[in-house]
C-alpha cells in the first residue's frame, strides 16, 4: 500500500546573499536534477514543502519515492542545493546539503506529515553542505 508523505523543512540562519566568492546566493530543494522554489539566502527563513510516496520495502521498512527522492533503497535522501541566481539568470549550483529520509520520525511518516528545522549556515559563515543529520536537523511529526 502506497501512502503520501508531506515533508516540510524550515531553514533558519541563512548565510546571506553574498558568501565568500559567491553572489546572489539562493537555496532550493532539488527536484530531479533541478532546483525548485529557490529562496534568496538573505531571507529570514526558507520554507520548503513537497510530497513523496511511501511504500513498504521487502523487509517491511518504509521506502521513499518521487522526484525529490535521491539515492538507493535503504539510503534515500533529498538535497538542498545552493547556487548563484542573478536577476534574469539561471541557477548555477555550487554546493548541496543532503538530508536522509531514514532520520524522519516513524510516527510522522505513519501520519503522513513531518516538519524539520535546520540551520543553513556553517561554522565558517558559508551555506551548510555535505550530510546534515540530527542534531543538525530536528525532525518531528507535523
Amino acid at each position: 500500500m502506497t501512502q503520501k508523505l508531506t515533508v516540510r523543512l524550515i531553514g533558519r540562519d541563512l548565510p546571506g546573499a553574498e558568501c565568500g566568492e559567491y553572489r546572489d546566493v539562493h537555496v532550493a530543494v532539488q527536484c530531479g536534477p533541478a532546483p525548485e522554489a529557490a529562496v534568496r539566502a538573505d531571507a529570514t527563513e526558507a520554507v520548503f514543502a513537497f510530497e513523496v510516496s511511501v511504500t513498504p520495502a521487502p523487509d517491511g521498512t518504509p521506502d521513499f519515492k518521487g522526484p525529490h527522492v535521491q539515492g538507493r533503497r535503504g539510503e534515500r535522501f533529498f538535497y538542498l542545493t545552493w547556487g548563484e541566481l542573478p536577476p534574469g539568470g539561471e541557477f548555477a549550483m555550487f554546493r548541496r546539503a543532503k538530508l536522509w529520509f531514514a532520520d524522519l520520525p516513524p510516527a510522522g511518516v505513519a501520519a503522513g506529515r513531518v516538519v524539520g528545522t535546520v540551520g543553513l549556515t556553517d561554522g565558517e559563515g558559508m551555506p551548510v553542505c555535505a550530510g546534515v543529520r540530527p542534531p543538525g536537523v530536528v525532525w518531528e511529526a507535523g
